[in-house]
């Protein structure tokens, strides 16, 4: 396993094309300060083993790549890009915590995981998932962190900064996805990372803005209808309803669950919604002023 000492980058020549800001079109700006969007990114959590893979592929603009880790194998991971290649659709590592049998989900720092130790594993899932892009003749667009590692980093400006370093030190020109205004973001902008803030269609939200814990009720939205409403309140008003109001959320990229009850379905209802409103999917949203 390498250590943070140990980051090297994939030995592609590093693009800048991701790391300029979103350029901006001419609209009215929100009361909140947050803008309407012209465009966004609709992205999933794929190569997990779930069978509606295939399906829900032509509906997004953004793939979150299992690598192996918590979910997905090589040949998973070969088969995934593959897809994302048919359909055009950015490809993004998802690195976990080494837990398949929780599925990630298990905060393993100060467990059996130390601090030391994360930047290694999570470059290690970089190398895997680059070298069968490679064999693809493409690259990586993006990183997401998975699960437990994703909550941690929301809120642990160590854990964060690990993160930050090792992406950075890979490849600076992977854009970082992560919870809309978390600590991960704060990292990203002081190493100089592109951070795309990341909105969850079916997820609830608390009043700091934080995702409702999975062990508490409500923390997942199954009705369709309910869903839909907070994805556009989302992407065209710029706010959540929380419990008792509603909060202000920058959204450029809406997260999709592959492994939900419901997942196609709704991949196919926010794609059509969507571009029914006029707003395009693209994985390098465009946002008016």
């Amino acid at each position: 396993m390498l250590s943070g000492s140990d980051l090297r980058p994939d030995g592609h020549e590093s693009s800048n094309g991701n790391r300029q800001a979103l350029s901006r079109g001419n609209g009215p700006a929100l009361s909140n300060g947050n803008i309407p969007a012209l465009s966004i990114d609709l992205n999933c959590d794929m190569g997990e083993g779930m069978d509606t893979d295939t399906a829900i592929f032509p509906y997004i603009s953004s793939a979150n790549i299992a690598c192996g880790y918590h979910a997905g194998d090589m040949d998973t991971m070969r088969r995934t890009v593959e897809l994302a290649l048919k359909h055009k659709v950015a490809i993004g590592a998802h690195p976990s915590y080494p837990d398949r049998d929780h599925f990630g989900r298990i905060d393993m720092l100060d467990r059996t995981l130390t601090l030391e130790e994360l930047p290694g594993i999570i470059v290690d899932q970089l190398i895997l998932l680059q070298a069968i892009c490679d064999e693809f003749g493409t690259r990586l667009h993006h990183v997401k962190p998975h699960g437990a590692l994703y909550n941690r980093a929301a809120k642990d400006a160590v854990v964060s900064s690990l993160i930050c370093r090792a992406i950075r030190e890979f490849d600076p020109a992977l854009l970082l996805y992560g919870l809309s205004g978390s600590q991960l973001k704060k990292e990203a902008d002081q190493q100089e990372l592109r951070f795309v803030s990341e909105v969850f269609a079916d997820r609830t939200y608390r009043e700091d803005g934080s995702l409702t814990p999975r062990t508490e009720p409500n923390a997942l939205i199954e009705d369709p209808e309910e869903v839909m409403v907070q994805v556009l309140k989302m992407a065209l008003e710029g706010r959540v309803k929380i419990v008792g109001g509603e909060i202000p959320i920058l959204a450029e990229t809406i997260c999709l669950h592959g492994d939900g009850s419901h997942a196609l379905e709704f991949a196919r209802m926010i794609h059509k919604t969507l571009s029914e409103k006029g707003i395009t999917l693209r994985p390098d949203p465009v946002q008016a002023d």
